[in-house]
This record gives structure tokens, sequence and C-alpha cells, in this order.
């Protein structure tokens, strides 16, 4: 009976080490990015990553300086952005793509996407929902 209790509680701390590494890795949105700080970026797409937590997409951007400047942009999770009826064979590389979000509080290239408009003239909502992502829950596109 002791080893029964014993492997039951190894069990139980097993499964809470693991759900909450899982929670504590999951941020907000004001934790990484800065609402003051709105941005939309226009370039090539150069790489997609469609996995989870969050999708990413890369993107070069001409500077205003003539020099091109790959900008990270995160996305919210694959299975929320298919069901917003996005694809990954939606985003092709090499493909002009518009980028609304916000900049990191970093300083670094990277964003937190709201909205991205692909080449075929398609808008969607790019964010992560319940993030507090500001594009959450108002101006999002119509498909």
């Amino acid at each position: 009976m002791a080893l029964k209790h014993a492997l039951l509680g190894v069990f139980c701390a097993a499964v809470f080490i693991w759900t909450s590494s899982s929670a504590m890795a999951h941020h907000a949105f004001a934790a990484e990015y800065d609402i003051d700080q709105p941005i939309t970026i226009k370039g090539k797409l150069t790489k997609i990553e469609w996995t989870n937590p969050h999708g990413w997409i890369y993107v070069d951007v001409l500077g205003t300086d003539g020099k091109v400047v790959n900008w990270a942009v995160e996305f919210g999770a694959p299975n929320a952005l298919l069901r917003r009826g996005a694809r990954k064979d939606d985003f092709p590389i090499g493909g002009e793509v518009t980028v609304n979000g916000y900049r990191a509080k970093s300083g670094k290239e990277v964003i937190a996407g709201s909205t991205v408009k692909l080449p075929d003239g398609r808008d969607f909502f790019a964010g992560s929902e319940g993030t507090g992502n500001p594009g959450e829950a108002a101006n999002r596109p119509e498909n």
C-alpha cells in the first residue's frame, strides 16, 4: 500500500511539473512586446515555421538606408491560424507580405504580428488569442 501511494505521489508530481512548465513557457503580450510601438512592415517572405506554441514568419524588409533587414514575426498557434482559414501553403517563400504588429521591447527586429496581408490580397488576424495582443478583439480582417 505504501508503494502504491509513493507511485501515485511521483505520478502527480510529474504531471504538475509537466503542466506548469508548459504554462510558464506561454507568455503574455506585454511581457515581450510594446503596445506603444506599432509597426507595419512589407517585404519578401524568407522562411516560415509552422510549429507550436507559436508560428513564425521571417520577412526581408528594405530599410531606408537601402540595407535589407530580416524581421521575425510571431504568429498565433498553427491550429488557431487554421481555424481562421490560413494554411502554411498560403505563405509562399519569396512572396510579398504586409504585416501589422508591435515591436519587441528588446529592440530587436522582432514583431508580435496582429494582421498579415498575403500576396493574393487576403488578410488574416495572425496574433495569439488570450495573450493581450491588442488586435485580438477588434480590427480583425474579414475574409
